[in-house]
């Protein structure tokens, strides 16, 4: 859709005529931008990124906005369903002396974030990580596609992007109800969760946190729950 935009970052990430060509063809081919080139801006910084790994939206770069108003001077940041890492990374950017935490389940984004931030944790949500802590502020980007709608996405993201980052169970929410059951048990008194969902689901979710014993608003598409 923006053919001459795309153009001048592919001629800016080489002078090689024949690595210009075997890029091109790969987006030709549909792979998304991003993983041609290696990396995404978001937030007004890049990230790596690679095939295989979920790439941060424009749309997401609210949420962080919301999240860094959120987080005091030396805030605990927990980026949950990670990805690239990028989410986290930006909003600790914003967050003097914020001290960034990150756990994502798949190896290869795993991989991929531990070029963008120092403290990855693999494994299943909290799973994933040291026993003692307490965050002041958790962001997170869940699958929140209802599998039947899998094949609705757009090209590149149905075949090019994990569905593991996708597909979020028969109503979306499979993974935000078991994020909102354990957050109470690793966020500070005060703190508060920031998940992005789709505009009808969010009232759901906003419900569900509630019944979680948070006080729960959306702005836009992203749900706040305070603990």
């Amino acid at each position: 859709m923006f053919a001459e935009d795309e153009t001048a970052l592919l001629l800016a990430e080489t002078d090689d005529p024949a690595e210009l060509e075997r890029m091109t063809r790969l987006r030709v081919e549909g792979l998304p931008l991003e993983h041609v080139l290696g990396w995404a801006e978001f937030h007004g910084n890049r990230y790596v990124v690679a095939p295989g790994v979920f790439v941060p939206r424009p749309r997401t770069e609210h949420l962080v906005e919301l999240a860094i108003e959120r987080a005091g001077r030396g805030a605990v940041i927990l980026d949950l369903c990670a990805g690239s890492g990028a989410i986290g990374a930006a909003v600790a950017a914003g967050v003097d002396d914020a001290e960034l935490y990150t756990a994502e389940l798949d190896p290869v984004a795993v991989a991929v974030a531990r070029q963008n931030v120092p403290r990855v944790f693999e494994g299943d949500l909290y799973d994933a990580l040291p026993h003692g802590l307490a965050f002041d502020v958790i962001v997170v980007i869940a699958p929140y596609v209802p599998t039947g709608d899998i094949a609705l996405l757009p090209h590149e993201a149905r075949d090019f992007e994990p569905l593991l980052a996708l597909d979020g169970g028969a109503d979306g929410l499979d993974l935000v109800r078991r994020i909102l059951a354990e957050a109470p048990e690793w966020l500070a008194p005060g703190g508060t969760l920031l998940t992005e969902v789709s505009e009808e689901q969010a009232p759901v979710v906003v419900e569900l946190a509630e019944s979680y014993g948070f006080t729960a608003a959306v702005d836009e598409t992203v749900v706040i729950a305070t603990r």
